[in-house]
């Protein structure tokens, strides 16, 4: 675990939800199964793998370089004191991970009270239009940043992990513990409140 990057392109999820089991999905089941027994270059592999989905995840919403490196790597070493205990339970490895960052990142608000520093970047966003498309191209992505970043952090979370990290229903709600109904219920609230915002803005 000791080639550092961070990098917040998009990447394919493991072991989607509803989809037979691939090659690739055969091959993260191996690397987690060794990382159980406690092989720690299995789980160094896994860490090269979802390092960046991590840090973008957690990045996006701090909105602090440093901190969220910080907090990416305690994710991780969190998640690899807890590995000997993962069992699979028909959701992909991802999502027990998603978990771990979720957690970390409530205990991290709720020590520092760093509610007020969830700033967006926009060179994050970089080439990602579906948020835009989703308030109907109305404002440049300053703007639309701008707005997600003021919104309420359960509907900021759900925007973020549906059309920025591209996550399903089923995996946000095994990350945040919200059904599936209420998510939808954030999900329609936030992009409600982001198209009045928008409102009239060229």
């Amino acid at each position: 675990m000791d080639s550092i990057r961070y990098n917040v392109g998009k990447e394919e999820t493991d072991g989607a939800i509803g989809r037979p089991e691939t090659f690739e999905d055969a091959q993260i089941r191996g690397l987690v199964e060794s990382s159980v027994k406690g092989d720690i270059e299995a789980y160094g592999e896994l860490y090269g793998i979802y390092l960046d989905r991590i840090y973008r995840y957690i990045y996006y919403q701090i909105g602090n370089k440093a901190a969220a490196e910080d907090l990416t790597e305690e994710v991780f070493l969190k998640a690899w004191g807890a590995i000997g205990r993962y069992k699979w339970k028909g959701q992909p490895f991802t999502s027990w991970l998603y978990r771990i960052a979720h957690n970390h990142l409530v205990d991290y608000y709720r020590t520092r009270r760093q509610h007020e520093d969830l700033q967006l970047q926009e060179n994050i966003l970089a080439d990602d239009t579906s948020i835009e498309e989703e308030v109907e191209g109305k404002a440049t992505r300053q703007q639309i940043l701008e707005a997600i970043s003021s919104l309420p952090e359960l509907q900021q979370q759900v925007v973020i992990m549906k059309f920025i990290d591209d996550l399903d229903n089923r995996e946000i709600e095994q990350i945040i513990g919200k059904s599936q109904g209420a998510i939808r219920v954030l999900q329609t609230r936030a992009l409600a409140t982001l198209r009045q915002r928008l409102n009239g803005v060229d």
